[in-house]
């Protein structure tokens, strides 16, 4: 009756308010903010990728340095993977695919253009994070508000950031990643999506309620585990549809550029579609911009904030450039885009042609990996603004608390108007967010030519 209701009533105009928030507004202008940035600091994802590798993966293995109180400190990579857990998600799955299915292969060149000018605008967060963070309960902390309220000195636009996210990420985004786990999961071993949710929502309790320390260390021993194991599979289907790829990559370069008109009677180019599908894909799957992964940033101790800037320029890469690549490539190589199935089931469609049944259940464990993490770092974020907002630890559990709650209600309320209303809420988010980057502009510059003169006088060897 309630999804009903939503979907008739409510749904049109959120779909409605996303179209001018999103398609009109809020991908020009973080598209536009990625070149300013690119051009402002000089191509640092070019001229410093090398860095970027090496201060993101240079210290896996390195015995983890411990504060002045015995607390282990969270390093660059714990930080990096927490971020790639939350930018890892559903999106790079079924977000991806429908990208491709709607703009044809050419979307993907144009999703590789907005993460190369994402790499940018995400080096700034990053640096920002770090210079304004601050420790609150014991906990390293920083992110959007708190570079908003101390840089910019509005606690009214930090507040609004705070609010925003923690019900776009927090509550109504979790909801989201649940549902796709419950889903993926009852399709592939016929579970009762309920169980599943509760499930879900026992493992995530266990591991927020170890606080942040805890979220740092699962992230770093489960997401390399989680893309290597997704990557490898995908590369058993390039593999087997090898002879495909040339193909593949040709379509790609000739429908980026393509001004042919669009079948099916839209109105527009091929080029046009692709460059809407693949940009939006990429704006939304390495979250460049929206305010998110500053606060996974902001836990980690280095020497300079720039390093950490390099190490999210990293998480791009990782997220956009190979994960979202390789999904991209499955699906063209297979023809799945062509299937008629929607979102994840192209995806699954994809792994169902190259190893059958098997295929499915290894997406859907996938899947389930991929949300889980976004669900736990997504919870992090939030509870950073729960922080900012509030002192003590009374508002951080009820916040808890109505977290797993969202998980289980989630798993089994399978209105689509929750998506809707996730896209609404990142777009409220993403404003005061866009307004601190632009104008604290000049701390980052001031930062990087900072970091560089002490490069130089090799006071960071």
């Amino acid at each position: 009756m309630l999804n009903t209701y939503l979907a008739f009533e409510l749904e049109p105009i959120i779909k409605a308010i996303n179209s001018v928030l999103w398609s009109k507004f809020l991908m020009y202008a973080l598209l536009a903010l990625g070149i300013f940035y690119t051009v402002y600091l000089g191509f640092p994802q070019i001229t410093k990728i090398g860095l970027a590798f090496k201060y993101a993966f240079g210290g896996m293995f390195k015995k983890k340095e411990k504060s002045k109180d015995g607390e282990v400190e969270v390093n660059s990579f714990q930080a990096l993977a927490t971020a790639i857990a939350a930018q890892v998600g559903t999106g790079n799955i079924g977000g991806v695919a429908t990208a491709v299915a709607s703009g044809g292969p050419g979307a993907i060149f144009w999703m590789w253009v907005s993460g190369i000018l994402g790499m940018s605008t995400i080096f700034a967060e990053a640096v920002l994070a770090q210079l304004y963070r601050e420790e609150r309960d014991g906990e390293p902390v920083g992110g959007p508000s708190y570079y908003i309220s101390k840089g910019l000195n509005s606690k009214v636009l930090a507040a609004i950031f705070s609010i925003t996210i923690i019900l776009a990420l927090g509550f109504v985004g979790n909801m989201v990643q649940s549902n796709s786990i419950s889903l993926a999961m009852s399709n592939a071993i016929n579970v009762n999506s309920l169980y599943i949710g509760i499930a879900l929502a026992v493992l995530v309790g266990f591991v927020i309620m170890g606080g942040l320390k805890r979220i740092t260390t699962m992230a770093e021993l489960v997401v390399p585990f989680m893309a290597v194991i997704y990557i490898i599979g995908s590369g058993f289907i390039l593999y087997v549809y090898r002879h495909h790829l040339g193909l593949v990559f040709s379509g790609v370069f000739r429908e980026a550029f393509s001004t042919q008109a669009v079948v099916g009677g839209m109105a527009g180019t091929v080029m046009k579609e692709a460059i809407k599908n693949g940009v939006a894909r990429g704006l939304f799957s390495n979250e460049a911009g929206m305010g998110s992964t500053p606060h996974a940033h902001a836990t980690a101790k280095v020497k300079d904030p720039c390093m950490q800037g390099f190490v999210a320029m990293a998480g791009v890469v990782v997220d956009t450039i190979i994960i979202c690549s390789i999904t991209a490539l499955i699906v063209l190589a297979t023809d799945a885009h062509m299937s008629g199935a929607k979102s994840v089931a192209i995806t699954q469609y994809a792994f169902s042609a190259a190893f059958g049944e098997p295929g499915s259940i290894f997406l859907a464990v996938s899947l389930m990996f991929f949300a889980f993490t976004t669900i736990v770092g997504w919870y992090m974020f939030g509870e950073m603004n729960i922080r900012y907002l509030f002192k003590g630890k009374t508002a951080i559990n009820v916040y808890r608390v109505l977290v797993l709650i969202c998980i289980v209600v989630g798993s089994v309320f399978g209105a689509s108007i929750i998506w809707d209303l996730a896209d609404t809420f990142n777009g409220f988010m993403v404003i005061p967010n866009l307004i601190a980057l632009f104008l604290l502009a000049p701390q980052v510059k001031k930062a990087y030519k900072n970091y560089l003169n002490r490069k130089k006088a090799g006071e960071l060897d």
